[in-house]
């Protein structure tokens, strides 16, 4: 069987020694989350992931949840673990203090998000739509709403999801036919259908609180007709006490690949009543505040379980005995050698490293300045930093979650036969990560939206947040002594970017097509320079720190940063040429060639 344990220690590397953390520590509204407070948090989370979440992963993947007429039961030990989890205070430890959260900043919670998300990802949906949906409320809703539903919210009593996709349309939202009718006490009648919403219906919670697209009777056509309201499953009075059940119900269940623990539902609005959330019309702002955090929420998915699949895969290398190593039998005195004398086991479980730790970096590196932007007292850095999360979000989710579910197809593969077998648990990370590549818009469009949208944001303001920065960084360090090994491949990598994004935003400007058909490709370029860009820096800290090192934790990261650079980086001289081949072998084929 797979095991995990929390990486705490990668984890105050990336927090406190590549990342200074009294920055974030300092600014207001962080203070009460000093260094020894953090290091607390993250021990408790371990031991509550892995005691309590872990040991529920497997059999919630065999039994997945149960629909009775509207009814969704979730599986065993699930109402049991989320109730410890919300007696813990994990559902509000990055929500507002003033309705009962703890005000954690971004790059704790990150962390803490990885780790639920290695142990029980299907359990890490439930408290992870609500988060989203709180997170939307806080940013638009009125107080009235705000003081009615948050605590409640944040206390774990009741959860939240966000209702978008309908039968019809996925990611084209313009067109949903969901509807809005105005009644008398300023209240509205909701109707129609929405479909995969994920945690719409299940037993942890006495309420849950759904956020609607709909559209008003006077919309607008398009994306900017549509508006956001609050339903809740149970009504609420206005001592905050449940009334009577709302028309909103459940009328399926999905059966899927992965997550089956996770309830996606079928959620029908018959004349629910629902509250305004915002103005009419601003629908789509207001759901980006909750989609940005969840889309970020998802890479690390994809990180998580590529950590928990890495793990597994080491573990089994290592107690694995098969075949000897090419150079000789490395324990004679054994009928084979461990997995591990494999040049191409290594190769595998390093890619899986290289990646998990450089996401990791590249996450929190993201997060902070999420603090930042929420945070700082100076508005020119809360701005600054805005930009910079518009034009990585897309990339994280997409980068992240790419490779999660590469990793983990690595983990199997590493076990072999076993990996293919249920009872071994690497299977399930590979079905339960491939989902990651698909919700919260798919990767496609998240490669689509960074060159439609944030490259050529602001004129191209977005871009000075993280070019400016590595070309710092890489003019400081290419010739310095020991560190040039793993600059000097950053730097041409990041020429490439450079070249590719001129190349790529004259090109769109004249066929919008070129930036289409090269999109995906320039993604995955700009992910591997950014966490090369990461690599460098933790390669100069461990150079720093290699002759203090008992537990080789400083060798580790020289090599696995070696690694990187020499194979995994060089895959952005194949992605340059494939953007600088252009848009005809993509689009010349005829439709009915297809």
């Amino acid at each position: 069987m797979a095991q995990y344990k929390a990486p705490l220690r990668d984890m105050r590397f990336v927090l406190g020694e590549l990342f200074d953390y009294s920055d974030i520590n300092q600014m207001p509204g962080c203070e009460d989350f000093t260094p020894d407070v953090v290091d607390a948090v993250l021990e408790e989370a371990a031991k509550v992931c892995e005691e309590i979440l872990y040991p529920i992963n497997r059999s919630g993947d065999e039994e997945g949840c149960h629909w009775d007429d509207g009814v969704v039961t979730t599986p065993k030990g699930f109402k049991e673990a989320y109730d410890a989890f919300a007696q813990g205070g994990w559902t509000g430890i990055a929500c507002d203090p003033v309705y009962g959260g703890q005000g954690a900043p971004k790059s704790i919670n990150a962390l803490v998000e990885e780790m639920i998300c290695s142990t029980n990802l299907s359990f890490g949906m439930y408290p992870g739509l609500s988060f989203g949906a709180y997170a939307a409320l806080h940013s638009h809703a009125s107080d009235a709403l705000k003081d009615k539903f948050l605590p409640k919210m944040v206390e774990g009593t009741w959860a939240g999801t966000m209702c978008l996709t309908e039968p019809h349309c996925g990611t084209d939202l313009g067109i949903i036919k969901t509807k809005a009718d105005p009644l008398a006490d300023g209240s509205y009648s909701i109707t129609g259908t929405k479909i995969f919403i994920s945690a719409g219906e299940h037993d942890l919670t006495e309420n849950i609180i759904h956020l609607v697209l709909a559209k008003l009777p006077d919309a607008p056509k398009g994306t900017k007709g549509i508006s956001l309201f609050l339903v809740p499953k149970f009504m609420v009075g206005d001592d905050g006490s449940m009334g009577k059940r709302n028309a909103v119900k459940c009328g399926s269940i999905e059966h899927k690949m992965g997550i089956k623990a996770s309830s996606t539902c079928v959620m029908n609005f018959d004349g629910a009543i629902g509250y305004l959330v915002g103005e009419p019309h601003q629908g789509m702002p207001a759901m980006f505040t909750m989609m940005n955090q969840e889309r970020l929420s998802v890479g690390i998915q994809g990180l998580g379980l590529g950590e928990a699949a890495y793990q597994g895969a080491a573990a089994y290398a290592r107690d694995r005995l098969q075949g000897r190593a090419l150079t000789g039998a490395k324990s004679p005195e054994k009928p084979a050698d461990s997995l591990l004398v494999h040049p191409d086991i290594r190769r595998m479980l390093l890619t899986a490293r290289a990646t998990n730790e450089g996401c990791r970096a590249m996450g929190m590196w993201v997060a902070r300045a999420l603090d930042t932007a929420k945070h700082h007292t100076d508005p020119v850095k809360r701005e600054e930093a805005e930009e910079f999360v518009q034009l990585m979000t897309p990339i994280v989710k997409a980068l992240f979650t790419d490779w999660g579910f590469d990793n983990t197809n690595l983990g199997v593969q590493v076990f072999g036969g076993h990996g293919y077998i249920r009872e071994w648990g690497m299977e399930q990370y590979v079905r339960d990560a491939r989902i990651a590549q698909i919700y919260e818009g798919t990767n496609g469009i998240q490669a689509l939206d960074l060159v439609g949208r944030k490259m050529p944001a602001k004129a191209g303001r977005n871009l000075r947040r993280f070019f400016h920065p590595v070309q710092a960084y890489i003019e400081a360090n290419v010739s310095k002594d020991g560190l040039g090994e793993f600059v000097q491949p950053l730097a041409k990598a990041f020429m490439r970017l450079q070249q590719a994004t001129g190349e790529l935003a004259q090109r769109g400007m004249k066929n919008p097509d070129e930036a289409g058909a090269a999109a995906t490709e320039f993604l995955r370029l700009f992910g591997l320079v950014a966490v090369g860009f990461m690599w460098a820096r933790m390669a100069e800290i461990a150079l720093a720190k290699k002759d203090d090192d008992p537990d080789g934790f400083y060798k580790t990261k020289l090599i696995t940063a070696k690694f990187y650079m020499e194979r995994v980086l060089p895959q952005s001289g194949a992605l340059f040429s494939a953007i600088m081949a252009g848009s005809k072998t993509i689009m010349e084929l005829d439709e009915d060639l297809f």
